[in-house]
């Protein structure tokens, strides 16, 4: 385990570009599976939580009573997201800390719900993470993780720049541990941590007219040429900075279509400790 966690960078990093996404992301549009599930004095593990955007609405969500712990590998973006739960009224409710999910630092049973948004694709053993979820969730209680599945998005009109781009994206988040294509692959997973009780459902978020297209557009191509994922693709010999700005004008061409359309499916899985 120890050598498959080397090997697990997070790909994007926490650029602007980056967070811009992140800060999207609420429980109704990245967590809709789950809410139906918490109650008010509930304990809640949030791992990855990033900017805390889907954090504060979780423990919304567990009040009163409930907490929220939100851990995340980059000490750099907790700053931001324990700054974002005191704006919105929660400083009292949620605790946060720098944790890595192969071995995180909290006895057994200690949560009733443990929470993992687009996590398990930057891991080096994701199914070695799912058992030390589960680990900390107390009996009977839920371990719920939802991830991308890059070969399944899909868009219109056909822009084969874009073709180019994920076949990148796809062979620089390999090259660095993870498994882009995670959402298919989270049931096996689970089964293999030993979870017997698991039920899978798969939600999309889609992006079309101007204002999200260009949203969306925007916010890959500044990744694509200013990110961490950038300077990774780069310097591993998959990309030369020529090939990261045409990829850059594709998704500006893309979204520059009065018919531009694009889906992402996320494939989410609710285990039962």
């Amino acid at each position: 385990m120890d050598a498959a966690r080397e090997t697990a960078v997070y790909t994007h990093g926490h650029h602007e570009s980056v967070l811009r996404s992140h800060r999207w992301r609420t429980a109704e549009n990245s967590a809709a599976y789950l809410i139906g599930e918490l109650r008010p004095g509930m304990t809640v593990l949030d791992v990855g939580c990033g900017p805390g955007t889907i954090t504060a609405d979780l423990a919304e969500r567990v009040a009163p009573g409930g907490r929220v712990t939100a851990v995340d590998a980059a000490e750099d973006v907790l700053a931001g997201a324990a700054a974002y739960a005191e704006e919105r009224g929660l400083g009292a409710t949620v605790t946060f800390a720098v944790a890595d999910v192969h071995a995180l630092d909290f006895p057994d049973d200690s949560f009733d719900v443990i929470h993992a948004h687009q996590v398990l694709q930057h891991v080096g053993d994701p199914v070695a993470a799912l058992r030390e979820m589960r680990r900390v969730c107390r009996p009977g209680g839920i371990v719920a993780a939802r991830d991308a599945d890059y070969a399944a998005m899909t868009w219109y009109p056909a822009t084969p720049g874009l073709d180019a781009w994920l076949e990148l994206y796809r062979r620089v988040a390999r090259a660095n541990g993870g498994e882009p294509d995670a959402g298919r692959r989270l049931r096996a997973w689970a089964l293999r941590a030993g979870f017997t009780d698991v039920t899978s459902s798969a939600t999309a978020w889609c992006f079309t007219g101007p204002e999200q297209t260009a949203w969306w557009s925007g916010l890959w191509a500044d990744r694509t040429t200013a990110s961490a994922y950038a300077a990774l693709a780069v310097s591993g010999g998959h990309a030369t900075t020529e090939d990261l700005e045409a990829a850059a004008n594709a998704w500006r061409t893309w979204a520059a279509a009065p018919d531009a359309w694009f889906s992402v499916l996320n494939p989410e899985i609710l285990c039962r400790a």
